[in-house]
């Protein structure tokens, strides 16, 4: 369900963290559907209600057990159940709510503040200050228990998760991730997918647009960014007054159920690490470096956001290895060193030689190796 019935109530962590519900204030503007693509927004649907789609891959998208039933202290908790399975400081991310994905289960958006501040800039400079913020995944249909719902397109793939999460990757690590989470049944929405992907899916088309973003799962325009009108009735600063009233009360009493929720996030911490040594298989996960050592895995803040260089990194090698498409299987990539290396399955001689025409072409100084039963490629992170 959307969390729209409740007084909205804003709530911030010792630590400032920011988070909120959903904003039903809104400014008036047009309608229909954007896409914010690069410095530029463009419209995608002219119907609907005014939503921008932002690139998924600056947003972290997870599910999360919230075991309270009053909607304040379920807010005043959150950052609490998330902080071991995000990798940056609470004080550095925007942290949004969104739809109850099963009894007590909620999706949540986290996204670092410089992120967000630098997406609601470049929309506000479009005259879409009213609309919401939702990641591009999300625009998926949420498939079965166990599938993935994906768009691949022509450098990158979206995927939906059974479990109502998402996210974004380069085209060319689509089938290194499938493997990794499992080989999931798929159910493709774009272009066609690799063989053993496509094995057994369904292909279906899409509903307009619009129609899917009627009640998104996720609006990141909460808290600290929420939408608001530019000036306010007297009645609607009392109701102001009584709302803010309202949250001072809750506060006082809301870390006190915020303790049951240590061992969810002690568990989720263990559930990161499998998938990081599943993902990036010579990453050490081990001791007390273990945050700073998800962070080095993360992108570095600029037009990808996140942490670091190698989401940036990757996105640029899978682009310049575009055109050979069906002919390369990533098996894994890793950041070391300042340096991206990338294993490629191959059984053909001459496919190193392309791979290294590709990176020529596109300006990056790589080296094209042949090992046993593939190619490594290696190239600067910058």
């Amino acid at each position: 369900m959307l969390i729209t019935g409740d007084t909205p109530v804003t709530a911030e962590t010792a630590r400032r963290a920011s988070l909120g519900a959903l904003d039903p204030v809104r400014v008036s503007g047009p309608a229909g559907i954007w896409t914010l693509d690069g410095a530029a927004v463009v419209a995608s649907d002219g119907d609907g209600p005014a939503t921008v789609l932002v690139p998924s891959e600056g947003v972290l998208l997870l599910a999360v057990d919230l075991p309270i039933a009053n909607r304040a202290k379920r807010l005043a908790a959150l950052p609490f159940a998330i902080e071991d399975r995000i990798a940056e400081p609470l004080e550095s991310v925007h942290i949004a709510l969104g739809v109850e994905l099963s009894p007590r289960r909620f999706l949540v958006g986290v996204v670092r503040h410089d992120r967000i501040a630098e997406w609601i800039a470049r929309v506000e400079d479009a005259g879409l200050d009213h609309a919401a913020l939702v990641p591009d995944c999300l625009a998926l249909p949420v498939p079965g228990a166990g599938e993935w719902s994906v768009e691949l397109g022509e450098t990158r793939a979206l995927v939906r998760a059974g479990d109502g999460t998402g996210f974004a990757v380069p085209a060319l690590m689509l089938r290194t991730a499938w493997a990794a989470a499992g080989q999931p049944r798929t159910i493709a929405y774009g272009a066609a997918l690799p063989a053993d992907m496509a094995a057994g899916a369904d292909s279906l088309a899409l509903d307009p647009i619009g129609r899917r973003l009627l009640a998104p799962a996720l609006d990141l325009r909460q808290g600290t960014y929420a939408r608001r009108l530019r000036s306010l009735p007297s009645f609607g600063k009392r109701l102001a007054k009584i709302v803010a009233i309202g949250v001072a009360a809750h506060v006082g009493i809301a870390l006190a159920d915020t303790v049951a929720l240590r061992g969810i996030a002690n568990a989720r911490a263990d559930e990161t690490r499998a998938l990081v040594t599943s993902l990036s298989p010579g990453t050490i996960v081990a001791g007390d470096d273990f945050a700073a050592t998800v962070a080095d895995l993360l992108p570095a803040p600029g037009a990808s956001g996140g942490a670091n260089a190698f989401l940036p990194a990757a996105t640029r090698l899978a682009t310049a290895l575009a055109p050979l498409g069906p002919t390369l299987t990533a098996r894994s990539m890793r950041l070391e060193g300042g340096r991206l290396t990338m294993d490629v399955d191959s059984t053909d001689p001459a496919l190193a030689t392309r791979i290294a025409q590709a990176l020529t072409d596109n300006g990056i100084a790589g080296t094209v190796t042949n090992t046993a039963g593939g190619i490594r490629i290696t190239a600067p992170a910058a």
